[in-house]
């Protein structure tokens, strides 16, 4: 008994009906033609409407109703040739209209084309025009070669499948690639020098809205245009040296978003590959560390007020202590320096108040950068 939804799903998963013709399947069909001795051979599919032809040799046509299709006979049984010597002479073909009309079918043989699933999707048939036999040997050699058929269709089965899921995950693996703030890469030179990207993340478009991924992928130096003037010779420098060691790529630069704008700065980082044709591939990531190098001035410049700007209140306390240590304290010097430790005193809360206003708002603003990259 056919479980025809179990063989329509079956046939489906094959993505074959309506697909172009192809070479091993067509060669097959020839096989089986000279083997036999007959003039029409067919790879021949059958859906719930119609029989379509994957591969035809002697006919011009590309398909037909399924309630003519001698091959509907051959789903019943996926282990045996369906023989059909005189079709005159049997009831279930004498008035179909594929005899009786052109291509006056007399002889079919048809080896079914049997799934891993047990399914049969159709067959490997032999055609003629006028009656004839069929030998052990030419059963035996069409059964081998619908076999074939069907190895041809699993692999390419399997292949699509594949080629459905690296899609998938491509798909996959750009979206996420798309959230990762900053730029992934690949990046390659030959021993030539010639360099190229074989992928960028769409980051590079937040980091330049002038930037796209296609044109870099086109021509790198798109990329390498956007660097700060000074420091191009530094990054194709630290490049150079990371392909002649096999080191770690790591790099600071800044980056003119445009030319009215301050250059932000950037940090690369990558892992060098070598290939076995000389190239060397690096796998990488670049940064915004504009953030960064903003908290290193701010730390920069509160170790230059504490150096300074504390300095005087500091040696004038240094300096009532070596008096106070060395003077018999009465009540006139002490209120004399309780005057200057009041100063003191006044500048150095002045001073707090100052750096904690100051210093508060830069760290606010470099968070804020560090939120938004």
């Amino acid at each position: 008994m056919v479980n025809e939804q179990s063989r329509l799903q079956d046939l489906e998963e094959y993505h074959i009906m309506d697909t172009p013709p192809e070479k091993e399947l067509n060669d097959l069909a020839e096989i089986a033609s000279a083997l036999c001795d007959t003039p029409i051979s067919l790879i021949s599919l059958l859906d719930n409407k119609r029989q379509w032809f994957k591969a035809v040799k002697g006919l011009t046509v590309k398909e037909t109703p399924i309630k003519d299709a001698f091959c509907r006979f051959a789903l019943h049984n996926a282990d045996e040739v369906l023989v059909v010597e005189d079709s005159l002479l049997d009831d279930r073909f004498r008035e179909n209209l594929l005899v009786i009309g052109d291509p006056n079918i007399r002889f079919y043989a048809g080896a079914p084309l049997k799934t891993p699933n047990g399914n049969v999707l159709g067959t490997l048939c032999i055609i003629d025009r006028k009656p004839r036999f069929m030998s052990k040997n030419q059963k035996k050699a069409l059964k081998l070669l619908a076999s074939r058929v069907m190895d041809f269709l699993t692999t390419r089965k399997i292949m699509i499948q594949q080629a459905h899921k690296i899609e998938f995950n491509r798909k996959r693996l750009k979206k996420l690639t798309d959230q990762v703030p900053g730029i992934i890469f690949q990046f390659e030179m030959t021993p030539q020098k010639e360099m190229s990207f074989s992928f960028v993340s769409k980051g590079v478009e937040q980091m330049n809205s002038g930037l796209n991924t296609n044109e870099i992928l086109k021509n790198p130096s798109v990329l390498f245009n956007s660097i700060y003037e000074q420091d191009l010779s530094l990054v194709e420098n630290s490049i150079l040296k990371s392909y002649s060691n096999m080191s770690l790529w790591e790099t600071e630069f800044r980056v003119v978003l445009s030319s009215n704008s301050k250059p932000l700065w950037y940090k690369g980082t990558a892992k060098p590959e070598s290939q076995k044709n000389g190239n060397v591939i690096w796998y990488g990531i670049i940064q915004d560390i504009s953030y960064q190098k903003e908290y290193e001035k701010t730390i920069e410049q509160i170790s230059f007020d504490i150096s300074h700007v504390l300095r005087k209140p500091i040696c004038t306390m240094l300096g009532l202590t070596t008096l106070i240590e060395n003077e018999e304290i009465n009540e006139e010097l002490l209120k004399k320096y309780s005057k200057y430790i009041r100063v003191v005193s006044d500048e150095l809360d002045n001073f707090t108040k100052t750096l904690n206003e100051t210093y508060a708002k830069k760290k606010k603003r470099a968070y804020s950068k560090s939120q938004i990259n």
